[in-house]
């Protein structure tokens, strides 16, 4: 079975910055085993970059910055902490690391992978709010990849 192209897939000349560094980031958790989401909101008026979700079941936030001035707009990271058990910053080898709190974690990424260079502290779930994102998680991963492979079923504005 073949697997026809995709714009969306397979054309990243479209990508603003921070899609690219996502696009990177997924790909350096997908080898370690991580299954990823970009654009998640874990709760109302929330919205991730990326989610991980580990073979363990730890939950990890992404934030991709592209720039000084998008770092220094981002003013609800903080509220990201209590919907992860490690949260990290993702940016390019330019960025001016010293802007990022040291407390959190710190990948470089490009549009083809990633590195982690600072772990971030683990800060555990409780086990109820792990359980509700889980699922959240599997449903939105779910309903996107059925909008992908049919895109006339209305689930489009689930995804």
């Amino acid at each position: 079975m073949s697997i026809a192209p995709n714009p969306l897939r397979d054309d990243i000349t479209s990508f603003q910055p921070g899609q690219l560094l996502a696009r990177g980031v997924c790909r350096h958790l997908a080898t370690r085993g991580f299954s990823v989401i970009e654009e998640f909101s874990p709760d109302r008026g929330l919205r991730v970059d990326v989610m991980a979700l580990g073979p363990k079941g730890e939950i990890w936030v992404v934030e991709c910055k592209s720039s000084r001035a998008d770092f220094q707009c981002d003013h609800k990271w903080q509220g990201y902490l209590e919907w992860c058990d490690r949260y990290f910053w993702a940016v390019d080898i330019e960025f001016p690391t010293d802007l990022l709190p040291l407390e959190t974690g710190l990948i470089i990424a490009d549009a083809y992978d990633g590195e982690i260079l600072r772990m971030a502290p683990e800060n555990k779930l409780a086990a109820a709010r792990r359980n509700k994102l889980i699922r959240k998680f599997a449903g939105h991963a779910a309903r996107r990849l059925q909008a992908l492979r049919d895109p006339d079923a209305g689930l489009s504005g689930w995804a």
